[in-house]
């Protein structure tokens, strides 16, 4: 283990402990994590925890062990956090999520962001892929009561993607190929009109598709920018902190 590594771990990083890990589909896990740490965070709905994956594998570079993931679920009083992890490509993280176990030590720091929760608006459109399914679920249960939803979430096999972790379904399921900008459009074309009072557009995963539809709120639907979140969660031509 470099220098590096062991002043991330012993200065820098939050150290925590799973305690459960459940599949929730050929391709999911949910992976709980508990620590003092995440009993005393102040957490804000929409925050990451950036995890080092692979201490000590000196076959892998420092930027490459770096991972975001999204906080699914948390409870502070009993200081456990919940994770969704997709492990489609094989990169660090995916193997790691799939071979991990309980009782395994992991190392995070929390990463606040900018695609949090806002509570602002009175009708909400959340598009994204599996990558992106906890994190929307997240902010869809942070946004209050009583309004307007309409959304997009995708996957190649629909049956990838997995109930909030209440049980419930709110989102809408749609079996689309990678980057299906053009087939998103079309439908988004036909729901947003039937939005109502002022408007919040969230979406995230494939970095293509976050650039396509930034394009399109700003430049056809003429949305100010406060109205549109995006965030790339995954690139084709990228890995890691690149």
């Amino acid at each position: 283990m470099s220098i590096i590594e062991n002043i991330l771990k012993k200065v820098v990083l939050n150290e925590a402990v799973i305690i459960e890990k459940k599949a929730l589909t050929q391709s999911v896990f949910r992976i709980r994590l508990q620590s003092e740490s995440i009993r005393n965070a102040s957490f804000l709905p929409g925050s990451f925890l950036r995890m080092a994956i692979g201490i000590g594998n000196e076959e892998v570079s420092l930027k490459d062990k770096i991972r975001s993931y999204s906080v699914w679920d948390i409870n502070s009083n009993e200081g456990f956090l919940d994770l969704a992890i997709a492990t489609h490509s094989n990169g660090i993280g995916s193997q790691w999520a799939k071979e991990c176990q309980m009782g395994d030590q992991i190392y995070f720091k929390w990463k606040k962001g900018n695609f949090l929760a806002d509570d602002s608006a009175d009708s909400y459109l959340m598009v994204g892929d599996l990558s992106a399914l906890s994190h929307l679920y997240m902010v869809n249960r942070n946004i209050g009561e009583n309004k307007q939803l309409a959304s997009l979430i995708y996957s190649q096999q629909k049956s990838e993607l997995f109930p909030d972790i209440d049980g419930s379904t709110p989102f809408d399921f749609y079996d689309f190929p990678q980057n299906p900008s053009t087939e998103i459009i079309a439908k988004l074309k036909k729901i947003v009109p039937e939005l109502k009072g002022k408007k919040m557009v969230y979406v995230a995963g494939d970095s293509r598709l976050c650039v396509a539809l930034n394009q399109f709120f700003r430049k056809e639907l003429q949305w100010p920018t406060k109205q549109i979140k995006t965030k790339p969660f995954w690139n084709p031509e990228k890995k890691g902190l690149e």
